[in-house]
């Protein structure tokens, strides 16, 4: 089960790990041209709204650092794109049984609903950790083409960690909503749903002083770059709150299958 479940996924993985990939490298590859012309940079942003600034963190990292840049530019797109990506495949992967009236051939085999839950599970949780080792070693060797510049290893590390880490929050809540929903779109709408909402949550957040409440339930801001680079460490409350949710979400998601009416 695990084999055809992989192979159903292996070309979306495949496509998200080109675009991911090719960003990372795009981005990084123009850092040395762009670290030669801070001055001219330093004027663009200075010109830019303050909300903007404190948005992406840029008031409290700076971009001719290539970490600083690392965290601007590539950790934004890696954490919203992976996550869109996460979602999007915990969401489908049971649901689509039920949708493609494809639940009565899998349980009509010698294997348990617990089975089929851990072994689709499984298929999620690698396709993530490949994702985010292409992503990682992209990064290296887009490092290569900005090697005369410095980079701290440690904060690359804690925030591929942490980006990690944010993808499976979101998975183990698609995943949830997966085993809930009999239809793959409704599953993919909520669950891509709650990634924007939250990514603009924690945008908000940093924007305005009045709004910083909600960076408790946006899982973006417990992942924030900005302390992660500054002080080379996660921070311990966010990082227990993640993996709160993702096992919560997972003893659910089993819990509610396991009881489920599940029509053929």
């Amino acid at each position: 089960m695990f084999k055809r479940e992989w192979q159903r996924n292996a070309k979306s993985l495949v496509i998200w790990s080109v675009v991911i990939g090719g960003l990372v490298l795009l981005t990084l590859s123009i850092f040395p041209q762009f670290a030669e012309q801070q001055k001219e940079v330093t004027k663009l942003l200075q010109s830019l709204p303050s909300a903007m600034i404190k948005a992406f963190g840029m008031d409290q990292l700076s971009i001719g650092d290539l970490t600083g840049y690392y965290g601007v530019r590539v950790y934004t797109m890696t954490t919203l794109l992976g996550s869109v990506y996460a979602a999007m495949l915990a969401a489908n992967i049971v649901a689509k049984e039920e949708n493609d009236k494809t639940i009565e051939f899998l349980l009509a085999k010698t294997v348990t609903r617990s089975e089929i839950l851990t072994k689709k599970w499984l298929v999620v949780a690698v396709n993530i950790l490949i994702l985010n080792a292409v992503s990682l070693l992209v990064s290296f060797i887009g490092f290569q083409m900005a090697k005369e510049y410095d980079v701290s290893l440690k904060a690359v590390y804690l925030l591929t960690l942490a980006t990690v880490l944010l993808h499976f929050t979101f998975a183990a809540v698609a995943f949830l909503l997966s085993t809930i929903m009999r239809k793959t779109r409704n599953a993919s709408s909520l669950a891509l749903g709650l990634v924007f909402v939250t990514y603009f949550m924690n945008m908000m957040s940093s924007i305005s002083d009045d709004l910083s409440f909600l960076k408790y339930v946006s899982p973006f801001k417990y992942v924030d770059a900005v302390p992660i680079i500054n002080e080379l460490q996660m921070d311990g409350l966010y990082t227990v709150l993640m993996i709160v949710i993702i096992s919560v979400s997972i003893i659910v998601a089993y819990v509610i299958y396991q009881k489920k009416d599940i029509v053929t």
